[in-house]
């Protein structure tokens, strides 16, 4: 009895271990897919300025930029422009127009002292009010630059004087790290900036802006005796007509003579022919 107890257990045993090892494993859970972090936002490159600060150039935190006067002052190479400013009053017209102004804003184009020491001796002095206050309108645009958008500006560029191509070109040429304005009379390269911030802009040139205008010469008036050209021809035509006359008398009065000497000279023959005659 106890042998077949065993045996029937053998069998279960058996049984259990087969079927264990026959019956397939569960299948594993998929994974979860692994998660792309954000690709970061490229962030534009911030345009290269084409003009570099100067070292001495004053902070725009600590400048007013309604006072041109304070922000040259303090950059201590432009005592001659801030002495034309203040005298032609140019300057009290600026710091007005940046107070009100809403937009737009200002550009000045600041020759430094030694720019205005390589003008021609007595230069300035030549020039009376009303060519000052065109020679520093010229310097001024009538909006503001950045020191990355001169490369944008159209030829001619407006200038507070005007924008009269035949009288007051002006035309910036930005190529890499240089910008350089043209006259027609001088060329003039920006240094740098002097004073920046959204509302006006200051640039150093190492030279003076001069104006075509300043040297077109005006054609002269015609001279009041080539309107009586006329008379002239007409009394030059009369004399050659009297000369061609008296020539014409001239020629006859030697035809006459001759004629006259001819009938002379036959009438002479004739008798000596006679005389020959009555002697033989």
């Amino acid at each position: 009895m106890k042998q077949v107890a065993l045996f029937s257990f053998s069998l279960f045993l058996l049984f259990s271990s087969t079927t264990l090892a026959i019956s397939p494993a569960p299948a594993a859970a998929p994974k979860a897919p692994k998660k792309t972090p954000p690709t970061p936002k490229a962030t534009a490159p911030s345009p290269k300025p084409l003009v570099p600060t100067l070292p001495q150039s004053p902070d725009s935190s600590d400048s007013v930029p309604d006072d041109i006067t304070r922000i040259l002052k303090k950059a201590r190479i432009f005592s001659v422009l801030i002495r034309l400013l203040k005298t032609t009053e140019i300057m009290n017209n600026i710091n007005s127009q940046l107070i009100t102004a809403k937009s737009g804003g200002l550009t000045i184009l600041a020759p430094d002292d030694a720019a205005f020491s390589s003008l021609k001796a007595g230069f300035l002095n030549s020039l009376n009010e009303g060519q000052k206050i065109e020679l520093l309108q010229f310097h001024i645009l009538p909006e503001y630059v950045s020191s990355t958008n001169f490369d944008s500006l159209s030829n001619p560029v407006q200038t507070v004087a005007g924008k009269d191509p035949t009288r007051l070109p002006l035309n910036v040429n930005a190529l890499g790290n240089s910008v350089n304005i043209s006259t027609g009379v001088v060329n003039a390269t920006i240094v740098g900036v002097v004073y920046s911030d959204n509302k006006l802009a200051i640039y150093r040139l190492d030279k003076v802006l001069l104006p075509l205008d300043f040297f077109v010469t005006k054609a002269p008036a015609l001279a009041p005796s080539l309107a009586k050209a006329p008379k002239a021809a007409k009394e030059n035509s009369s004399a050659e007509d009297q000369d061609e006359t008296n020539q014409d008398q001239d020629k006859s009065g030697a035809v006459s003579l001759i004629n006259i000497r001819g009938t002379t000279l036959m009438s002479l023959g004739m008798v000596l022919v006679v005389v020959a005659m009555m002697w033989t």
